[in-house]
């Protein structure tokens, strides 16, 4: 089973960014797609975006062209590069490959 860590949550003001990291342990990281996803209060969780073994990318309308997903096979990481941050981008975001999920990390877009 595939563990994993995301990093890098914060506080930002509107128009800001962040960078999150997902650090997965094993090998089997690199040959398995993984995804970002998000939860805000009292809403259900949904995919922001999502990235193949081959590198290919998807994205929710919401964040394309603000967001981008990548992967560091070397470092078994994936990250989550988000741009021009609006307030209704304040959410959880959690990492998932297969059936394992990391424990989240809070990202909060407020002035």
């Amino acid at each position: 089973q595939v563990q994993l860590v995301e990093s890098g949550g914060g506080l930002v003001q509107p128009g800001g960014s962040l960078r999150l990291s997902c650090a997965a342990s094993g090998s089997i990281f690199n040959l398995l797609p993984m995804g970002w996803y998000r939860q805000a209060p009292g809403k259900q969780r949904e995919m922001v975006a999502s990235i193949t073994s081959g590198g290919n990318t998807n994205y929710a309308e919401s964040v394309k062209s603000r967001f981008a997903i990548s992967r560091d096979y070397a470092k078994n990481t994936a990250y989550l590069q988000m741009n021009s941050l609006k307030p209704e981008d304040t959410a959880v975001y959690y990492c998932n490959c297969y059936d394992s999920w990391g424990q989240g990390t809070q990202v909060t877009v407020s002035s």
